[in-house]
């Protein structure tokens, strides 16, 4: 599947759990094999398993970091973080929510021979870690092509559009921040000083500029993951992002992979009540 950007705090963004249960009465339950098998093809197996990357923005949000709980948050990560775990959450909420129509279209885009040189190169930028080599390349390969009056930054952008990651992604983090920092409240492990709805008011606040760098991110992921892509073949994929059916299939494959880390996250706020800052000796 397309690449989920990653803001500078939060590796990867979440969405509302309303958005999943608005698409949920929408579509047929799957067979178990087909959603496997469309689990590969579309390189959504390997997106869920990037999502434990996302585990270091935690502590972030605490005012800690991953470094302060030694090993034991390694060990926090591989348990709450467990690729089957997050597997079988994806098969019982897209069993209940994925059309026939649905995965089959899909499915069949990614099958084809371009599809399955787009998972490719997706899969790798899914896993690379955000030490900032995708970001610094993808926006020195930006630079380089506004420079050149090149359409592919065009190209990109209408990429980006066709996948709505942009709002997706203002809502998501503002959502995972207050999921977690609840979680982490009601668990002990922090105080918080705000109510809830002057959270929300506080965060909403900070759209702006939330908005302006999410959407940076994106340019430059989308320039650094698609590079060996000819401009005729980033159209192809425009073209097929911007389909109505792929519209409802990305809408519900966002809102999946966003529950599953939202809930992965209030899972590590729970789990922290019990662990206490340490440092390898």
């Amino acid at each position: 599947m397309r690449v989920f950007y990653r803001s500078s705090f939060l590796a990867l963004c979440l969405v509302v759990s309303a958005a999943l249960s608005s698409l949920s009465t929408a579509a047929n339950a799957a067979d178990l094999d087909r959603l496997e098998a469309f689990l590969e093809v579309t390189g959504f197996d390997v997106a869920l398993e990037s999502i434990r990357l996302s585990a270091d923005s935690a502590p972030q949000m605490l005012g800690m970091q991953a470094e302060d709980f030694g090993s034991e948050w390694s060990r926090l990560v591989r348990e709450v973080f467990a690729t089957d775990i997050m597997h079988d959450m994806a098969l019982e909420i897209l069993g209940n929510t994925l059309s026939d129509a649905q995965l089959t279209h899909a499915a069949d885009f990614y099958a084809s021979d371009l599809g399955k040189r787009l998972v490719e190169v997706e899969n790798k930028s899914h896993m690379i870690e955000e030490d900032g080599l995708k970001s610094e390349s993808g926006t020195e390969i930006i630079d380089g092509l506004v420079r050149i009056g090149s359409p592919r930054v065009a190209l990109l952008n209408r990429l980006n559009s066709a996948s709505n990651a942009e709002d997706t992604s203002i809502r998501a983090i503002q959502e995972v921040q207050i999921r977690f920092l609840l979680a982490a409240a009601a668990a002990g492990v922090i105080e918080l000083r705000m109510e809830e709805p002057d959270l929300r008011e506080a965060m909403r606040n900070q759209q702006d500029e939330l908005r302006t760098s999410i959407r940076a991110n994106a340019l430059a992921t989308s320039a650094y993951t698609y590079q060996a892509f000819s401009d005729d073949e980033v159209a192809t994929y425009a073209d097929a992002l911007e389909e109505p059916i792929m519209q409802e299939v990305y809408a519900l494959m966002n809102a999946v992979q966003f529950e599953i880390m939202a809930n992965r996250f209030e899972a590590v706020a729970d789990r922290l009540a019990d662990m206490q800052p340490s440092q390898d000796l």
